[in-house]
């Protein structure tokens, strides 16, 4: 099933489930711990600019084997980039704690 046509099915879904849904498909985690940080963040210009809906800062921390021999940009690069509909879609910052498997 595509990405588009899997967030369809579940228009209602908030962010974080969204983001959980990516980063497990893609990543298959050990772990993965998702914190919505955005209450703390409602004064900054780019939350407000955004209608100050929430749902627009995350901190995530994750292990998976995808990172092994990556370096510590290429894994954020990773992330980021599956994330990138959300980046588009109002997502403004997310702090990550990444690790490999073998090599964390």
């Amino acid at each position: 099933m595509s990405e588009t046509a899997s967030r369809s099915s579940a228009p209602h879904s908030t962010r974080r489930e969204r983001i959980e849904a990516i980063l497990r498909r893609e990543l298959s985690p050990t772990t993965l711990e998702i914190q919505d940080d955005s209450a703390r963040h409602a004064h900054h210009a780019g939350a407000k600019a955004l209608g100050g809906g929430g749902e627009t800062h995350f901190n995530v921390a994750i292990t998976s084997a995808r990172f092994d021999g990556l370096n510590r940009v290429a894994r954020h690069r990773l992330v980021n980039a599956l994330l990138a509909e959300e980046f588009s879609s109002g997502l403004h910052a997310l702090s990550l704690v990444v690790h490999g498997e073998k090599n964390p």
